[in-house]
Order: structure tokens, then C-alpha cells, then sequence
């Protein structure tokens, strides 16, 4: 089928980069300090959408309407209302696991910013244990 007599298609297919590992590269790539994270997730089979919605629903994943990527994600790092960025991972590797194929978009990336935590009557080993913790 084609110019090269020889050529096999299944014998050139190389594995996909998984969800997982997109979004692991992703968390590499972000500054100690990152606090909140938005990204696009787009599945390549339309046709199990109603399937991954289904498993997206634990990390609060909002969908796009009449847009080319399906699910808009946000993902927290250490506090605030987002889903944590272990749940996203794990969420994704069930999406692996199921073979359902997609890819990330990272939109938005927020770091430097801190919770308010009233610290009066707290010991001071809590207090230093807060700013090392949210790199202060």
C-alpha cells in the first residue's frame, strides 16, 4: 500500500506517550513555589467520552462546550479548592489503565502565593514548619 513493499504498518507503531507521563513532565517542569495549575484535557476517541467523563468527575474536571478540547482540570498543589495533583495523577492513570488515549494543555500556571493561616497561639516549631513547607 504505498511505495515501500516492505513496510508493515504495525511494525513501525510506536507507544504513545501516556497521560500520566505528560502530566508527571508537567509537575517536573514547574518552580518548587507553583500553587495552583489549569490544564485542557482532550480524549482522542470521541466515542468513549461518556466513559471518561464518568471517571474525569473525581477531580472535578469542568467540560467545554462547543470547543476542541473536551475538560478544563485545575489542580492544587498544597491548599486551596482545586483537586490535589496526587488525585490527578491517579485519575489519569485509570484512564491509561482503560486505554483511553488523550492529551494535556497546560493554560494556566499560578505560583508564589500562600494560604492565610491565623498562627497567634500556635508554637513556633509550627510556624517554621509553615514557611518551610510553603517556601517562605
Amino acid at each position: 500500500m504505498g511505495a515501500f513493499s516492505g513496510w508493515a504498518p504495525d511494525a513501525t507503531k510506536v507507544r504513545a506517550v501516556t497521560l500520566v507521563d505528560d502530566f508527571q513532565r508537567v509537575l517536573d517542569s514547574l518552580p518548587p513555589d507553583w500553587t495552583h495549575l489549569e490544564f485542557d484535557l482532550r480524549i482522542l476517541d470521541e466515542d468513549r467520552y461518556i466513559e471518561a467523563a464518568t471517571i474525569v468527575v473525581q477531580i472535578n474536571a469542568q467540560p467545554h462546550s462547543k470547543h476542541d478540547w473536551h475538560w478544563r482540570v485545575m489542580v492544587a498543589h498544597e491548599f486551596g479548592h482545586f483537586a490535589s495533583w496526587e488525585t490527578v495523577r491517579g485519575t489519569l492513570r485509570v484512564l491509561d489503565a482503560t486505554g483511553i488515549e488523550g492529551e494535556i494543555a497546560v493554560r494556566q500556571v499560578r505560583s508564589g502565593r500562600v494560604e492565610v493561616t491565623p498562627k497567634w497561639g500556635r508554637p513556633e516549631s509550627f510556624r517554621q514548619e509553615f514557611a518551610r513547607r510553603r517556601h517562605q
